[in-house]
């Protein structure tokens, strides 16, 4: 006699999506609100499709203006931006559209370092606004998401220093800290790591891809320390 298998469905490159479902589980949040900045696609490789899917909403972020058509399109709960998120807001910046767009930025520095030490290149620049974080919450949140995802090939950091923590406080933060060097060489972003540890956070896991950061205060409360 065959038993019932039971399996759980992921979005995510290496499981994120399904860690942080367990957290807010944990937490007693049953229905997450969040912001993906630099969603790229609306299920592919996305940390936040699990909980679209499950009824939550937030907002997607999304830079390349044909990624974001597709978003916008199979996303319609959520608030799409077409938009960058950086340290400073800008009018104007330039977005650097890589011939994988995975590897798209606002990063000069980043864009160049790809097509000098691996195959990929930059196939057009275009201008887009840049959006300071603090300005997005206030504007479309009552207060702070639940869950901040961020992925945006070399302004992580950036935009993390830029956060209000005083007024913000995101439970969940799951953010890309595996920096390329050149094809065959990365390595972590130890920094940022320690970065958001000072700022009250705890490493709860990592996919070596991305670090998923959890709020001390918010998991203290849910353990009863």
């Amino acid at each position: 006699m065959f038993k019932k298998k039971h399996h759980k469905i992921s979005y995510s490159q290496s499981g994120e999506d399904l860690i942080i479902q367990f957290i807010f589980n944990a937490l007693g949040v049953k229905k997450p609100t969040y912001i993906d900045i630099g969603a790229h696609h609306p299920f592919y490789l996305s940390n936040t499709a699990i909980f679209y899917k499950k009824g939550c909403c937030g907002i997607c972020v999304e830079p390349d203006p044909y990624l974001f058509k597709y978003i916008k399109k199979n996303r319609k709960n959520d608030i799409c931006l077409n938009i960058g998120i950086g340290g400073k807001a800008s009018e104007e910046a330039d977005f650097y559209m890589m011939s994988a767009p995975t590897l798209n930025t606002f990063s000069k520095e980043d864009a160049l370092n790809y097509e000098k030490n691996s195959n990929y290149k930059i196939n057009k620049v275009i201008k887009l606004p840049l959006q300071d974080i603090n300005c997005i919450f206030e504007s479309y949140l009552n207060g702070h998401p639940d869950f901040v995802n961020i992925d945006v090939e070399g302004l992580d950091f950036e935009i993390l220093k830029s956060l209000d923590f005083e007024r913000f406080r995101p439970s969940v933060l799951c953010i890309e800290t595996l920096k390329f060097i050149r094809d065959g060489v990365e390595e972590k972003d130890q920094i940022l790591i320690n970065f958001v540890i000072e700022q009250g956070y705890m490493v709860y896991a990592d996919t070596y891809m991305n670090t998923i950061f959890v709020n001390e205060d918010d998991w203290k409360r849910r353990s009863g320390i």
